[in-house]
């Protein structure tokens, strides 16, 4: 193995002080340019590295950014981290990324070695199974700011980016309500994640407001992915009468409802009107085109990165320095996959023009 250049290999090469090269590598003014030309060359010519780690230990800073998600295979989860790498990479942080694999076991280890590797801030969206977030308390402790995006720690003083799932879920199903559904089916994840035990408050909601009955058949829990479309489309059929609507908490899991269900010779969305949620691209590609939740992914990885930085900078002026959560707006995306009327297909409504 090769000896690590140091910076006193770099001044025997050129015959100057090591506090020189030293001054040099870090583009102090008192070095003359020909000085530092001559550093310089002969850094490239011995392959010297500069020791960051030690550098930022000094400085108390290691501009790294810490990101848990519960999974990676995600397109909403992708979108998220694209928004956080945009404005990380314009403020001149990092992201060291890992994901859950929707264990809170996992999670706490992956809290354990961010906090070993000294992040400057930690942006987190839970495991389904976490039901205590202690494992981010030494963060709080040291100062470390700690923002929740998504699936966020309840009762908690940490901020959170969010949309207003329960909202969601009302205009959702009243859509499918408007178009005559009168026996929905909800199939949803985890209730113990914010968003799922939201999306179902929305959905009694609107039945209650339309006069509906809730009926616990009607409610499936599933793992949302492309498999589980398929139990769910079976469920879907054993159910008598045949429900007339379907709001799925997931595209990929909605679509692949669509397609069992066609192959079960069901109309849509004439015998069954459905909606999914999140707008992934497959919601476009799927016939009927899906009507769906646009969740704005990008923008929360930027909103959320954007207050995490304003509080490493102690920018005490920013309107979301003292805001615990942060809720941006989402729309309902009406397609063919629910409309029994094709008057309606590409509007867009405004969560925030219904009422709950």
């Amino acid at each position: 193995m090769d000896k690590e250049i140091t910076i006193y290999d770099i001044a025997s090469e050129t015959g100057v002080s090591p506090t020189t090269v030293s001054r040099a590598l870090n583009n102090h003014p008192a070095v003359k340019d020909k000085t530092k030309k001559k550093i310089f060359d002969a850094v490239d010519k011995l392959g010297y590295r500069s020791n960051i780690f030690a550098s930022n230990l000094r400085s108390k800073f290691t501009n790294n950014i810490g990101v848990i998600v519960p999974r990676l295979n995600s397109s909403f989860q992708s979108a998220v981290l694209a928004g956080m790498e945009k404005i990380a990479n314009e403020a001149g942080f990092n992201l060291i990324i890992s994901q859950s694999f929707e264990s809170e076991e996992k999670e706490k280890a992956n809290a354990k070695s961010m906090y070993n590797s000294r992040v400057d801030g930690l942006l987190v969206s839970l495991a389904s199974n976490t039901k205590e977030i202690a494992h981010f308390k030494p963060f709080i402790k040291k100062g470390t700011p700690v923002i929740f995006f998504d699936r966020i720690a309840e009762d908690s003083n940490m901020t959170g980016v969010i949309i207003d799932n329960s909202r969601a879920a009302y205009n959702s199903t009243q859509h499918l309500i408007e178009q005559g559904c009168k026996n929905i089916v909800h199939a949803l994840g985890n209730p113990n994640i914010n968003i799922y035990a939201d999306r179902l408050k929305g959905y009694k909601y609107a039945l209650m407001d339309n006069g509906l009955a809730f009926k616990n058949n009607n409610i499936i829990f599933s793992d949302l992915n492309e498999a589980s479309g398929e139990e769910i489309a079976h469920k879907i059929l054993s159910i008598k009468p045949l429900p007339d609507g379907l709001f799925v908490s997931n595209d990929i899991c909605a679509a692949s409802c669509v397609n069992h269900l066609k192959k079960a010779g069901i109309r849509i969305p004439e015998d069954i009107a459905i909606v999914g949620f999140n707008n992934d691209t497959v919601s476009r590609l799927i016939e009927p085109n899906l009507t769906t939740t646009n969740y704005p992914g990008f923008e929360m990885g930027e909103v959320a990165m954007k207050n995490l930085i304003n509080r490493l900078k102690d920018r005490s002026d920013d309107v979301l320095q003292n805001t615990n959560t942060i809720t941006l707006k989402a729309d309902l995306i009406i397609r063919d996959s629910s409309l029994k009327t094709k008057k309606l297909t590409g509007h867009k409504r405004n969560l925030k023009d219904d009422k709950k």
